[in-house]
């Protein structure tokens, strides 16, 4: 197909997929002619990543020293934004999975849908095109392998949570990728079955250390695993840029003249959202910036290859300003070490003074702060105590992924802290419907500019693929 058939192939994609979808499409997006197919396509979601994730980023990168704020690699890269909605009957509000399968399949869906339509028929995904087309596909996440994002482009279930039959279907429907690379001991070293025993049957070589990652084979398939379920928060990990370490692996190990699809996916960030923790969403966005850095070098090195980034949808509705104060503060979050969640383990171990709470945090504390800590603390240990004695559960008691104890109490408390000295508002422990932004580099990047719906998005990486 020449190149001027294939610029109208991509004009017209949405002719015939409804009514609703053709008239945000044509009015909105005005794709630039393919130049060149790529051989290599990457595509990178920020799950959760809405648009104040990126401005928070840009603030938190700041050089204080300097009159000007200066850009980062999400600016240098933007290229239009992207709606998220599902087809749930205008629920505007989408979860990571039906948000993940319009990403690789261009097909709306239900919440909670992996790679299966409304009537919960498998849709083909981006990934499972290239592999047909004998290229290498790969993930890479800081979640479990087997959670919603990666889940939608490698395997089909009608339910995001049966993460133990999603598992079982990487071996069981096929191998469909020459690697994969996160999180997931638990779902995939089970005493009903262990898969990383049948990976290794089928070819694989298995890693469990990030120690691992230069220097493991690549005349081999991989697998590595890093964590019981999502590797640790970027703060605590024993590599702070885990996913760039990851990346720069996949790439190596997934280079030959086929070209390679690889999924990229920061987990996190959606997870320190639905915390209202912004010193652990500032640690993930860090991670995945430093991914898109080295990217950005490594698309100078090889420029048949395309870069896509965008996110599933945006996380805790985060505000960066609240209560009508004119002001954001990240200068707090540029000198802690570690996450809240870690520094709430720590001081629910010990009685909590100002020296060692001040060490924790890396900053110091006030003394109102301080007191803060240690009422939630008392307060909550006394609440549980009472509770246990009269055998009535305390009014407070959370639901079941929130409980009352003194860890979460105290993680709440030391959140409220960071938020109120930086000036960080949350609309939400949820999503939200706001559009997201669209960043690309590399061959064919001009396709991405402009509004789009995030099933655009995919269907321009099957035309891609299908001119290969």
């Amino acid at each position: 197909m020449n190149k001027i058939l294939i610029a109208l192939t991509i004009a017209g994609l949405t002719i015939s997929c409804g009514k609703e979808t053709q008239e945000v499409v044509t009015q909105e997006v005005q794709p630039a002619p393919v130049v060149s197919t790529p051989k290599n396509i990457i595509m990178i979601v920020g799950d959760g990543m809405g648009p104040t994730y990126t401005t928070a980023y840009r603030y938190f990168k700041d050089d204080p020293s300097t009159p000007r704020v200066e850009n980062t690699v999400f600016d240098r890269h933007l290229v239009g934004m992207s709606s998220t909605y599902p087809d749930t009957h205008h629920n505007y509000v989408t979860d990571s999975a039906a948000a993940a399968t319009a990403l690789s399949s261009a097909i709306k869906t239900y919440n909670g849908a992996v790679a299966v339509d409304m009537d919960k028929q498998n849709v083909e995904t981006v990934l499972e095109r290239a592999k047909s087309l004998g290229m290498k596909t790969g993930v890479v996440v800081t979640s479990q392998i087997n959670h919603a994002t990666p889940a939608s482009y490698l395997s089909h279930n009608d339910y995001r949570y049966n993460y133990n039959a999603i598992a079982d279907s990487y071996i069981d429907n096929g191998i469909q990728a020459d690697l994969y690379l996160g999180g997931g001991w638990k779902f995939f070293i089970r005493e009903d079955r262990n898969l990383v025993e049948e990976f290794e049957d089928n070819g694989f070589n298995y890693i469990d250390s990030y120690q691992l990652l230069d220097s493991v084979s690549t005349d081999k398939p991989l697998l590595g695993l890093f964590g019981d379920k999502g590797l640790p928060w970027a703060l605590d990990d024993t590599n702070k840029h885990r996913l760039s370490a990851m990346t720069k692996t996949a790439t190596k190990h997934l280079e030959n003249e086929d070209g390679y699809f690889l999924l990229i996916e920061g987990s996190q960030i959606d997870w320190a959202g639905h915390s209202n923790d912004i010193a652990s969403a500032m640690g993930e966005m860090d991670d995945l910036a430093k991914t898109l850095e080295y990217l950005e070098t490594y698309v100078k090195e090889h420029p048949d290859t395309l870069v896509v980034i965008t996110a599933d949808h945006s996380t805790g509705g985060v505000t960066l300003g609240v209560d009508g104060v004119f002001q954001w503060d990240p200068k707090v979050l540029r000198t802690m070490k570690q996450s809240p969640n870690s520094i709430a383990n720590l001081l629910e171990k010990v009685d909590i003074t100002t020296e060692y709470a001040n060490s924790l945090f890396n900053f110091e504390l006030t003394d109102e702060e301080i007191s803060k800590l240690i009422t939630v603390k008392n307060d909550t240990a006394t609440a549980i105590k009472i509770a246990e004695v009269t055998g009535i559960e305390d009014a407070r008691s959370g639901k079941e992924y929130d409980p009352f104890t003194v860890n979460n109490e105290l993680y709440k408390a030391i959140k409220e802290v960071i938020n109120a000295r930086t000036f960080t508002g949350w609309t939400s422990s949820g999503h939200t419907a706001a559009d997201v932004p669209v960043f690309a580099m590399g061959n064919n990047k001009a396709l991405f500019n402009g509004y789009q719906d995030n099933t655009d998005i995919a269907k321009k990486i099957f035309t891609l693929l299908d001119n290969k």
